[in-house]
């Protein structure tokens, strides 16, 4: 059905339109859900890591997904590209003070549906061993050296959410 002069149709579906307030725009679940809802540009010097590990459960979701969003790390169920993970329920969650976490990996060699280790990097240079399904802290390295020339100020004391 076209219109006259523009040839445009009519029933168009809008993803996005502009007013005085400013722009709206349509956003996917993923996305509108997203941790904090921090808008994108504003990310600059957080970098955004993931780890992904298959724990080969018998549900068939044995994927987990875990990505830290500055002084937040979180873990996921991951069930593919086609279907978005729920955001707002984690399986953990946790916040870092005082450092925040610049790298994460699994362990996938004694990954089982009941446990996972991960370890996971801060920014003061200390490596924690947790394990998200279980939601505990298994052990805190290379704090001594540099806890005790910083007054203890860096302390990834993460707290669960």
């Amino acid at each position: 059905m076209a219109t006259e002069g523009g040839g445009k149709e009519m029933n168009e579906i809008k993803t996005q339109f502009t007013t005085r307030e400013g722009l709206y725009k349509l956003l996917p679940h993923s996305e509108y859900s997203r941790p904090n809802r921090v808008p994108f540009n504003s990310q600059g010097s957080n970098p955004v890591r993931v780890s992904f590990v298959n724990l080969n459960d018998q549900s068939g979701n044995g994927d987990r997904l875990c990505f830290n969003v500055g002084r937040e790390l979180y873990f996921y169920i991951y069930k593919g590209v086609r279907k978005a993970a729920d955001l707002s329920k984690p399986i953990d969650k946790r916040i870092y003070k005082g450092t925040q976490p610049t790298c994460h990996d699994f362990n996938h060699l004694t990954a089982t549906a009941e446990s996972v280790s991960l370890l996971v990097g801060f920014s003061a240079g200390q490596v924690q061993l947790i394990d998200p399904i279980k939601k505990e802290t298994s052990k805190l390295f290379n704090e001594e050296g540099l806890l005790s020339s910083q007054n203890q100020a860096n302390s990834p004391g993460g707290t669960v959410v």
